[in-house]
């Protein structure tokens, strides 16, 4: 695999939120300096599956996209995926904003057909994520049943799918999409659907699962923002499950302390008329539609 560009292209920079953060000076890939705990150096953390068996996970130092922590959505959707295999066992799973990467290994040693594994197109990001994969014991490293690529949410997603296309069949697109702690990026949640609805197979039983917990109780409002726009945009949204963490992840933070330590998670799928070519994709809609 090529290496991506070390400088982004000045596209890929979100715009501010047209809120108090964006009065204040910044937008939400430039959060306060004193918001977060100092970050680390390159550290390992575990997560140990169902079995009992340890799966090392590597993360960078320092990333102001936040990859430098293993998020408590990333644990979620894995313990989710273990009680329930069938999720992605036999299907093709892409993660966005994947840092170090979790639900995609998990998903890969429960037998998915293809993981494409996926963050930010920085080379420490990329390469970071294809560490763990290729020091995950549990996958068959020869079957090369999970890879890494670097990703802008909202762009085209041609080459990512380049990697689960299959000879002589039609294009095919995902059969389910992970979304781990993404949506405090308030400024990026159209383009997170963009990408939803650029990767996503048309299926009935296609869905993105989208999994967050509100590390800023006071913003939760905004943080739910995403799901009245997937619902606008025709999307079909539904809670299925809500976990509560025996403490937030950021312990001495601000905020409702049992919000922080909430962890919620949806589906986000086509509705049925649509798949069934019952009706027209609504699709995005402009300010003031």
């Amino acid at each position: 695999m090529s290496p991506a560009p070390a400088t982004p292209p000045a596209a890929a920079a979100p715009a501010p939120d047209t809120d108090a953060e964006a009065e204040a000076g910044f937008s939400l890939f430039d959060d306060p300096e004193d918001y977060y705990p100092p970050s680390p150096p390159p550290t390992t953390q575990q997560y140990t599956t169902t079995t009992g068996t340890p799966i090392a996970l590597h993360l960078v130092g320092h990333s102001p996209l936040e990859a430098h922590h293993l998020w408590n959505g990333s644990r979620v959707v894995a313990s989710h995926f273990e009680s329930h295999p069938s999720l992605v066992r036999d299907l093709t799973v892409l993660e966005l904003g994947a840092g170090a990467g979790l639900p995609s290994l998990v998903a890969g040693t429960l037998g998915a057909r293809k993981v494409v594994v996926t963050d930010f197109p920085d080379p420490d990001l990329v390469e970071n994520m294809w560490r763990n994969v290729r020091e995950c014991t549990l996958l068959d490293q020869e079957e090369g049943r999970v890879v890494a690529d670097g990703y802008v949410w909202g762009t085209p997603v041609d080459k990512i799918l380049g990697h689960i296309q299959q000879p002589g069949r039609d294009k095919e697109k995902f059969d389910v999409l992970v979304l781990a702690d993404l949506l405090f990026r308030h400024s990026e949640h159209d383009h997170l659907l963009d990408s939803i609805e650029m990767a996503m197979k048309v299926a009935e039983e296609s869905k993105a699962f989208v999994v967050f917990t509100s590390y800023r109780p006071w913003l939760q409002h905004k943080d739910l923002k995403f799901f009245d726009l997937a619902r606008g945009r025709g999307f079909v949204v539904e809670k299925v499950l809500e976990k509560k963490m025996e403490r937030p992840l950021f312990e001495n933070d601000p905020g409702d302390e049992e919000v922080r330590k909430t962890v919620t998670g949806w589906f986000v799928t086509w509705p049925k008329d649509y798949v069934e070519g019952r009706m027209e994709w609504p699709g995005k809609r402009e300010k003031g539609e």
